[in-house]
C-alpha cells in the first residue's frame, strides 16, 4: 500500500475518533442538562408546596411525590425544610411549623391548662382562661378585640415572670419588648405583628406615656393605630403605624396601674406558693414540650379561624362593656372548641372579672365608698364634714391618709365629686341651715351608671335611707335612726311637732332599688 494511501487512512481514523469523542462528550451534557433540569423543577414544586396551608398540603402530596417519582416522607422532609427557610429569610424570629395531623381544640386546651398549673401555682379557673387567652394569639387575624394579659403579684417569687415565660413559650412569633423604645416598637409590631411580652410593667411605663398610649391603642382592630412624624427628605411628614397585637404584662402591684391599662386587661393574680404546692422548673421540661404545644396551636389557629370569625357567644351580662370586649375572643373560641368549655369560659370569666372590677379609680372608689355610707347608715342626706368623718372610720379605705397622710379635706371629696356634676348644696339639719352637705338622690343615677348593680340577694335593707332632721352628725351615729324614736334618751332624732307633718316615708321613691314596699313611719324620720 502507498505511503499516500496509507496517511489518508490515518487521518480518517483519527477523524472518526474525534467524531466519536465529540458525540460521546454531546451526550454527556445533554444527560446533564436533562438533570439539572429535572432538580430545578423539583427544588421549583417543592417551594410552591411549602407555601401552601398544612390542610392544603395534606390534600395534594401523595399525587404530588407520585408525580415527582418520590417517596412521600421524602417530599414531606423537603417541603418541612423549604417552609424553615422561608420563615428565616425575613422574620427576626422563627415561625412555628404547623402540627402534622388534625387536633382536637377542647383537648388541646385541657392539654395547655395541665401544663401552665404543672409550673405555676394558680388556680385552675384561671389556668384555663390563660390556655383560652395564648391561643386567641393565634386568632389574631379574626378576633375584634386584643385583651392583655396582666399578671400581678402582690410582690416578688410569685411566679409572674414565669407565667410570662410560659406564654411566651407557646405564642406566635414572641418578641420581649422589655427596654425597647416605643420608636422601634410601633414599628416592629406594623412589620411583623408579634406577641408582645413585657416584664416589670410599673417600671416600664413609669413616666413613659408613649408606650402607655402605644399599648391602649392595640386593643381593638378599628383603633390600632398611632400616629408618628417620620423623616421625608429634608422634611417630616405624618405616618399611621398600625399597632394591633396580643401584649402580655406583669409586675407587682401592676393592678394599680392607670385605669386605661387595667380595663383592657384580663387580670391574672398569682400568689407566693406554699410548701405543699410543688411545682416544676421549666428546666424539667421535656424538650419538645412547649414546640408540640405550640405546633398544635399553629394547626387549629388555621383550622378553626373561620368558625372563630363567625363565632358570637354569649356573653355574660353580669360584664361590663369593656369585660364583654376582652372576653369575647376568648369564649368564641371555647364556643369553638366545644365540650366543657363554653361554660368553664364563662364561669372563669365572670369570676376573673372580680379582679378588674376591683381595680377602680381614686373617683370610682370614693362613690363606692359614699354608696356604703348611705346604704348603711340609711340616711337620705348627710353634712360634708360627717360624710368625710364615716369615710375615714373605714380602714380598708385611703381616705384616713389620702392627704399627704392626713384625711381627706372638704376641696379633695369636691373635686373628686365634680367629674360625676356632683356638687355639695345649702341643707337644713333641724334648726342649722345653711350646712354644707350631699342628698343620696344627687348620687342615685351616678351609683347606676358607675357602679356594679347589686346581685339579686344583696339588699342590705328593706328601709328607706333616712336623716336625723335635728343634728348635723347623725351619719356618723351608731343608733340606728329608724329605731331611736323608742327611746328618746337614747335617740339622736327629736320628734317634729304634730302640726308639722307634711308626708310620710312611704311617698319616697328609695334610693338603688333597695327598699321594698314599706310601711307608713312617722314624718319626723323624712327629710
Amino acid at each position: 500500500m502507498s505511503e499516500d494511501v496509507m496517511e489518508t487512512i490515518a487521518a480518517s481514523s483519527e477523524q472518526q475518533a474525534d467524531f466519536e469523542e465529540q458525540t460521546k462528550l454531546s451526550a454527556t451534557s445533554s444527560g446533564d442538562a436533562a438533570q439539572s433540569s429535572t432538580t430545578n423543577s423539583y427544588e421549583e414544586v417543592v417551594k410552591q408546596l411549602a407555601k401552601l396551608k398544612p390542610f392544603e398540603y395534606d390534600r395534594v402530596r401523595k399525587e404530588k411525590a407520585k408525580e415527582l417519582k418520590v417517596q412521600r416522607a421524602t417530599l414531606d422532609a423537603d417541603v418541612k425544610a423549604a417552609r424553615q427557610e422561608s420563615n428565616q429569610e425575613d422574620l427576626p424570629f422563627t415561625n412555628i411549623e404547623p402540627y402534622s395531623e388534625s387536633i382536637d381544640p377542647a383537648q388541646l386546651l385541657d392539654d395547655i391548662t395541665d401544663t401552665i398549673q404543672r409550673f405555676i401555682v394558680m388556680d385552675k379557673y384561671q389556668a384555663q382562661l390563660a390556655a383560652l387567652w395564648v391561643s386567641a394569639c393565634w386568632f389574631l387575624d379574626v378576633i375584634h378585640a386584643a385583651p392583655i394579659a396582666l399578671i400581678n403579684a402582690p410582690e416578688k417569687a410569685c411566679g409572674k415572670s414565669q407565667l410570662l415565660t410560659v406564654l411566651g413559650l407557646l405564642a406566635p412569633r414572641t418578641a420581649q419588648a422589655s427596654g425597647i423604645s416605643p420608636s422601634v416598637l410601633f414599628r416592629m409590631i406594623e412589620a411583623y405583628q408579634p406577641t408582645l411580652f413585657i416584664d416589670e410593667i410599673e417600671t416600664v411605663l413609669k413616666d413613659n406615656d408613649d408606650l402607655r398610649g402605644l399599648i391602649n391603642a392595640g386593643h381593638t382592630r378599628d383603633s390600632a393605630y398611632v400616629w408618628r412624624s417620620v423623616a421625608k427628605g429634608d422634611d417630616f411628614e405624618p405616618k399611621r403605624f398600625k399597632v394591633w397585637g396580643m401584649k402580655a404584662i406583669c409586675g407587682i402591684n401592676a393592678i394599680k396601674l392607670a385605669e386605661t391599662v387595667t380595663s383592657r386587661s384580663i387580670i391574672f393574680e398569682l400568689r407566693r406558693k406554699k410548701k405543699d404546692e410543688p411545682v416544676q422548673r421549666l428546666r424539667e421540661a421535656e424538650p419538645d414540650l412547649f414546640s408540640t404545644l405550640s405546633a398544635k396551636l399553629a394547626r387549629i389557629g388555621e383550622e378553626y379561624s373561620q368558625q372563630v370569625r363567625d363565632a358570637r357567644p354569649t356573653l355574660p351580662e353580669a360584664l361590663s362593656d369593656r369585660d364583654q370586649d376582652n372576653f369575647e375572643p376568648l369564649l368564641a373560641i371555647a364556643g369553638v372548641a366545644g365540650g366543657h368549655w363554653p361554660e368553664t369560659s364563662r364561669k372563669g370569666a365572670l369570676k376573673l372579672s372580680g379582679a378588674v372590677l376591683s381595680v377602680q379609680s381614686t373617683a370610682n372608689e370614693l362613690l363606692a365608698s359614699i354608696k356604703e355610707v348611705f346604704e348603711k347608715k340609711k340616711i337620705d342626706k348627710t353634712s360634708t364634714a360627717d360624710l368625710i368623718k364615716v369615710l375615714c372610720e373605714n380602714e380598708e379605705r385611703a381616705w384616713a391618709t389620702f392627704n399627704r397622710g392626713q384625711p381627706l379635706t372638704p376641696r379633695q371629696l369636691a373635686r373628686l365629686l365634680k367629674g360625676y356634676n356632683i356638687a355639695s348644696k345649702d341643707l337644713r339639719f333641724g334648726d342649722k341651715t345653711g350646712i354644707k352637705g350631699f342628698e343620696s338622690e344627687q348620687f342615685t343615677d351616678t351609683f347606676l351608671r358607675y357602679l356594679t348593680p347589686p346581685s339579686k340577694n344583696t339588699h342590705l335593707s328593706a328601709t328607706t335611707l333616712q336623716t336625723n332632721n335635728h343634728e348635723p352628725h347623725s351619719v356618723a351615729a351608731n343608733n340606728n335612726v329608724a329605731d331611736s324614736t323608742n327611746n328618746a334618751k337614747l335617740s339622736a332624732t327629736q320628734n317634729t311637732a304634730p302640726d308639722k307633718v307634711c308626708s310620710v316615708v312611704a311617698a319616697k321613691e328609695p334610693i338603688l332599688g333597695v327598699a321594698e314596699k314599706e310601711h307608713t313611719k312617722p314624718s319626723h324620720l323624712r327629710i
